[in-house]
């Protein structure tokens, strides 16, 4: 297997799993404010997926993100967050409708996946800059974009246990 191939498994994988601990959430539990600085879960599956369509298509291919093109409007949110600052009090008032979100996160895996599979594995080597620092394409995707998705799945699993729900599927 390639390095090419192996990221588009593991951002497969991440895809799933992030969806397999959204599928059971109610919009009570993906509005609940938790205590302290942690967000609801709404505001970290939106961050997630809006995360990836910015990083990808804005940072890393130098595009609009599908969020301000194709699915403008559409993507369930109730605003879009705020650039730097702000951004607790974006996440403890924003309302997300869950399965216009869940289309939109698709269209965001698909992109992912395209982009992917149009890579060879010495593109990986290719030298980016990505929030002031200069990486490779493959740490980039692997070491920003597929960790920050695994990141926040596993919030999203931890806010569902404090509400009593099971976290992660399996």
């Amino acid at each position: 297997m390639d390095t090419v191939s192996l990221l588009r498994d593991l951002f497969r994988e991440a895809h799933q799993t992030l969806e397999a601990t959204m599928a059971d959430v109610t919009p009570e539990q993906a509005h609940w404010a938790p205590p302290g600085c942690a967000h609801p879960i709404a505001a970290l599956y939106a961050h997630t997926v809006l995360g990836e369509d910015g990083m990808l298509n804005r940072l890393i291919r130098k595009g609009t993100p599908l969020y301000t093109s194709n699915w403008a409007g559409k993507t369930g949110l109730s605003e879009l967050p705020p650039e730097r600052s702000a951004w607790s009090d974006w996440a403890r008032r924003l309302r997300v409708d869950l399965p216009t979100l869940l289309d939109y996160a698709q269209a965001v895996y698909a992109t992912t996946d395209a982009y992917l599979a149009s890579l060879t594995p010495t593109d990986l080597d290719t030298e980016i800059e990505m929030f002031g620092q200069k990486r490779t394409l493959g740490s980039a995707l692997g070491g920003v974009l597929l960790a920050h998705v695994n990141s926040h799945t596993g919030e999203v699993s931890c806010l569902k246990g404090l509400q009593g729900a099971r976290g992660y599927p399996f």
